[in-house]
């Protein structure tokens, strides 16, 4: 089964650190998917730009719409992902629970599925 694992993270903390804190976070990120193409569980994994680089894209009555980021509304992003093969939601949580992205975020854990499915 796939899952998605998101990394939820609050709003501007990226900016509360030092360039290198960041590059070491993200080192750890990086090593903890590096471990789960080893075990054959990875398909994808990116980090994301904050929101403040993001563009929201809807129609009304059949015309674009687009509202440029940061969204005031939200107090959370999503920092990023890894798109994982698991046997099922608890190996997924187990899997989510070794995540560095952990200890500063939320990792949300979701199964991929058809949309119509409940």
């Amino acid at each position: 089964m796939k899952f998605m694992l998101m990394i939820v993270e609050p709003r501007g903390q990226r900016s509360d650190r030092s360039e290198a804190e960041g590059r070491a976070l993200y080192a750890e990120m990086v090593a903890f998917g590096q471990g789960l193409h080893a075990q054959g569980k990875l398909y994808a994994s990116e980090s994301l730009r904050p929101d403040d680089h993001a563009v929201r894209v809807r129609q009304a009555q059949g015309r674009p719409q687009l509202l440029d980021g940061p969204y005031a509304e939200a107090r959370e992003m999503v920092g990023g992902f890894f798109l994982i093969e698991a046997a099922d939601r608890d190996e997924a949580v187990a899997i989510a629970q070794r995540c560095p992205a952990a200890r500063f975020a939320t990792v949300e854990v979701r199964e991929c599925a058809p949309c119509y499915v409940h």
